[in-house]
C-alpha cells in the first residue's frame, strides 16, 4: 500500500486533523446505532497515545452549505464520549474560536468541530475552505473511507496540505480490498446481488476482468435468465438491459471469467412474509409468478464454488433476503462462507448496499474477513474507480 499509515508519523506534541464518519441514525435527539462512532475508536485512540492531539471533523446530514441546528454534530457528543471513555470538547462554528480552542488543547484532549458540511466550501472543494482547515493542525488523518469517493475540502484539498496519513479504519479498508480485487489469492469469485443490473453495469464489467466466477442473484440474475430466453414470469427484471446481460457474458467469455446463474429457483404469486412458494427448475417459472429466491440446487452450486475457491467478494442479496421463506439463499451461502473463513480456508470481503443488513440477519457477518460498511466507496473500488479521498493520500 503506498498510502502512509499513523505508524509513518511522529505524532508527538503534534495536532492532527482527523476526517471520521460518524454520520450516525438520531432519533429524539440520540443515537440509535453507535457503531460508526465505535469504529473511530482505534484511531482516535492510536493518536492519543502518540501524544497527538486529535480534532474530528466530520459531516452529519445534508444541511446544503449552510448551518442547520437540526444537523449540528452536538448530537453524537455523548455516543463519542463513551466510545472514547473521556470527554470531548464540542467546537463551535467559526474559524476564529477552533483555532483558540486548539491553541488551548493539552495532551489527552480531543475536540471535535461543527458539522464541515455548514460551510459551503467543503463540498465544492474550496481551496480557501481547506486551507483553513489545514491551519488548525500539524498532519492530516483520513479515517473516513466511506466519504473517500467525494472530493471535498474535508477528504481531497486539505490532505495536499499538510503531511497526510490513513486512520486505522482507512488503512484496514484498503489492505482488505487489496486482498480482494488488488492482489488476491486465486481463485477468485465474486457474488453480485440486487434488484437491478442498470445499477452495477460498472461493477459487472470491472468484475469479470478481475475474477474467476462471478455468481449473479436476485432481481439481476432474473435479467439475465430473460437475455438468454428463459421466461421469468412476473418476476422483476429489466427486459430493456437484455443486450446489455448479453455483452456482460459475451466479455466475460473473452476474459475467461465464469458467470453462474441460478439452476432453480423460488416462486411464489405474492410477494409477503410467509406466501405459499415453490421449487421449481429455473426454465418452469409460470406465467403469473415471480421469482424471488434461488433454489437448493443453485445453493449447493455456490457453496461448492465457495470451498473451490481462495478469495470471495460478496456484494448483494440472493433473493428477497427481507422477508422469509425468500431469504434462505442468502442465509445458507452466507452462512457456509463464514464457515469456510472460520476454518481459514477463504480470504472473505463483503460490502456495499443490502450486503450489511443480510450478512448480519444470517448471523454469518462477524466470520467473514471484513465487512465494509462504506456503501458508496466501496461499489466505487470495486467497480475500479479512483477514489479521491485515497488518491490524495498517495499523492
Amino acid at each position: 500500500m503506498t498510502v502512509k499509515t499513523l505508524d509513518d508519523m511522529d505524532l508527538n506534541g503534534k495536532t492532527v486533523l482527523v476526517r471520521v464518519d460518524i454520520n450516525v441514525p438520531v432519533e429524539d435527539g440520540r443515537v440509535t446505532d453507535a457503531t460508526r462512532i465505535d469504529r473511530i475508536v482505534p484511531t482516535v485512540r492510536d493518536i492519543l497515545d502518540k501524544g497527538g492531539k486529535p480534532v474530528l471533523v466530520a459531516h452529519f446530514g445534508r444541511p446544503k452549505g449552510k448551518p442547520d441546528p437540526a444537523m449540528s454534530l452536538s448530537v453524537v457528543v455523548p455516543e463519542l464520549e463513551r466510545a472514547l471513555g473521556r470527554k470531548v470538547t464540542f467546537a463551535g462554528d467559526p474559524a476564529v474560536a477552533n483555532k483558540k480552542l486548539v491553541a488551548a488543547m493539552q495532551p489527552g484532549d480531543v475536540l471535535l468541530l461543527e458539522n464541515v458540511r455548514f460551510h459551503p466550501g467543503e463540498e465544492a472543494n474550496d481551496s480557501r475552505f481547506a486551507a483553513e482547515l489545514a491551519a488548525l493542525a500539524d498532519i492530516y488523518c483520513n479515517d473516513a473511507f466511506s466519504a473517500a469517493h467525494r472530493a471535498h475540502a474535508s477528504t481531497e484539498a486539505v490532505a495536499r496540505l499538510l503531511p497526510s496519513c490513513a486512520g486505522r479504519l482507512m488503512q484496514a479498508e484498503l489492505e482488505a480490498l487489496e486482498q480482494a480485487l488488488g492482489a488476491p489469492e486465486r481463485p477468485v469469485v465474486a457474488l453480485v446481488g440486487g434488484a437491478k443490473v442498470s445499477t452495477k453495469l460498472d461493477l459487472l464489467s470491472n468484475l469479470v476482468r478481475k475474477v474467476d466466477h462471478l455468481v449473479i442473484g436476485g432481481g439481476m440474475a432474473n435479467t439475465f435468465l430473460a437475455a438468454q430466453g428463459i421466461d421469468v414470469g412476473k418476476s422483476l427484471a429489466e427486459h430493456d438491459m437484455a443486450p446489455t446481460a448479453r455483452e456482460i457474458l459475451h466479455r466475460a467469455e473473452e476474459a475467461a471469467c465464469r458467470i453462474h446463474l441460478p439452476v432453480d429457483i423460488v416462486v411464489a404469486r405474492e410477494f409477503r412474509a410467509g406466501a405459499e412458494a415453490q421449487t421449481l427448475p429455473v426454465a418452469d417459472c409460470p406465467p403469473d409468478a415471480m421469482i424471488l429466491d434461488a433454489g437448493p440446487q443453485t445453493v449447493e452450486r455456490v457453496t461448492a464454488l465457495f470451498g473451490s475457491a481462495a478469495t470471495l467478494i460478496w456484494n448483494g442479496p440472493l433473493g428477497a433476503f427481507e422477508i422469509p421463506p425468500f431469504d434462505t439463499a442468502t442465509n445458507a451461502a452466507a452462512r457456509a462462507a463464514a464457515d469456510l473463513t472460520r476454518e481459514g480456508r477463504l480470504v472473505s470481503v463483503a460490502g456495499g448496499g443490502d450486503t450489511v443488513a443480510a450478512l448480519n440477519k444470517a448471523g454469518a457477518a462477524g466470520d467473514f474477513t471484513y465487512v465494509s460498511t462504506a456503501g458508496g466507496a466501496f461499489l466505487e473500488w470495486m467497480e475500479g474507480k479512483t477514489l479521491p479521498g485515497v488518491a490524495a493520500l498517495e499523492g
